[in-house]
């Protein structure tokens, strides 16, 4: 049976399974073949104990089969996340293999660095372009006195990218590095806009093609390259600034260290680093085994302590700004890029495809509604001579 032959909801099946899910469920707000938005639609009567046996991996892969659907996922999610069922939708087997395979094994190493890439990075720039706005900024926007519309999706990067810029205070002729600079959205905005020229890197065949074609014209350099390269700061030197946007995630725990070790070295004395990245509420090295294994292949959240051991024998940290918020209508303007533009795409992806990127989206959008998630924008400075404030 094809995802699109399953139209109408089942009869909730008279099963253990079943009952377990609605006493989970209940005082969520979530019903199973309710009538509201974010209730659940029930499509095969095994759903339930695949989601039991399987977890948040279950109920990802169940969605992109089409065993369920939900008009507003971002809102189900939120109130699961509210409701307290977060910490139970991991299995038990699923937390203990993760917390063995990431304590004994660097999944970022440099022979594994390139994994997202493939899997996510490289998945489409024809879908991204379509997803994103003009920007190509592939991270949270600063939606601070705009309206949360995914008609502002553009403005709200462009003050992102704008933001970051100030933190850095860029000026004509500085030098800048982008670590990981996705389709060069940053590398544009301030080579065009503050006078710099920029060095950008990515791990990303595709966004460093499509990054070098977005700058040309510009005082940009796109590299195909890993931060921990040991040519690189022989090749290109030191920088009066560093940005990276949406990248640290990738970076993993057994990494932090070389990580700020790497910026110091190519950051000029009194030069500024800003750091923009999703941040967790707690310190762990888990990671949801569904996002994992189709999103981001070996991505782990940093915690505020993590950031903080990690840095403070390389730079000093000046300012930590969080607008965690901001991300929750920007995955929505996201969404709503894509429902618009899928059209153009459909003979090219798959149902499944598009039912992958509706869950990821709406996941993420819930997580940050109910403050599961962060994102933080935190300036560094390579032993700034004076007092530092940061713009907001």
């Amino acid at each position: 049976m094809t995802i699109e032959q399953r139209l109408a909801p089942t009869a909730l099946p008279d099963t253990r399974h079943r009952q377990v899910a609605e006493r989970l469920l209940e005082g969520s707000g979530v019903r199973l073949n309710g009538d509201r938005p974010w209730d659940i639609c029930v499509r095969h009567p095994d759903l339930f104990r695949r989601i039991l046996s399987q977890g948040s991996l279950g109920l990802g892969d169940a969605y992109m089969e089409g065993w369920w659907d939900c008009e507003q996922i971002d809102e189900m999610i939120h109130r699961l996340l509210k409701h307290g069922l977060g910490s139970r939708a991991h299995t038990f087997s699923e937390r203990i293999a993760y917390r063995l395979q990431a304590g004994v094994i660097n999944l970022q190493s440099r022979r594994r660095a390139g994994v997202v890439g493939k899997v996510h990075y490289d998945f489409g720039n024809d879908l991204f372009t379509r997803m994103l706005d003009s920007t190509l900024c592939y991270s949270c926007g600063y939606w601070k006195d705009l309206a949360t519309t995914p008609d502002n999706l553009q403005q709200a990067q462009e003050a992102k990218l704008d933001l970051a810029c100030r933190k850095l205070g860029l000026a004509p002729g500085m030098r800048v590095l982008d670590i990981g600079c996705g389709w060069g959205s940053f590398a544009a905005y301030a080579a065009r806009h503050y006078g710099v020229e920029v060095v950008g890197i990515t791990i990303s065949a595709e966004q460093a093609a499509l990054a070098q074609e977005y700058c040309s014209g510009l005082p940009v350099s796109i590299l195909l390259k890993d931060y921990r390269d040991e040519d690189f700061r022989r090749e290109v030197g030191t920088f009066d600034a560093i940005v990276s946007i949406g990248m640290f995630e990738h970076v993993g725990h057994k990494n932090y260290a070389t990580y700020f070790t790497h910026a110091a070295r190519l950051l000029r004395p009194g030069g500024r680093f800003v750091l923009h990245t999703i941040g967790s509420n707690q310190s762990d090295i888990s990671a949801d085994p569904w996002v994992n294994r189709y999103i981001f292949p070996n991505g782990v959240l940093p915690s505020a302590s993590q950031l903080i051991r990690a840095s403070e024998d390389h730079l000093i940290m000046e300012d930590w700004h969080n607008f965690g918020a901001d991300y929750d209508p920007t995955l929505m303007a996201w969404r709503a890029n894509l429902d618009t533009h899928w059209h153009a795409l459909a003979d090219t992806y798959s149902p499944r495809d598009k039912r992958m990127f509706e869950y990821y989206l709406g996941a993420c959008a819930g997580a940050f509604r109910a403050r599961q998630l962060q994102l933080w924008q935190v300036v560094f400075t390579h032993g700034n001579p004076g007092r530092y404030d940061a713009p907001r």
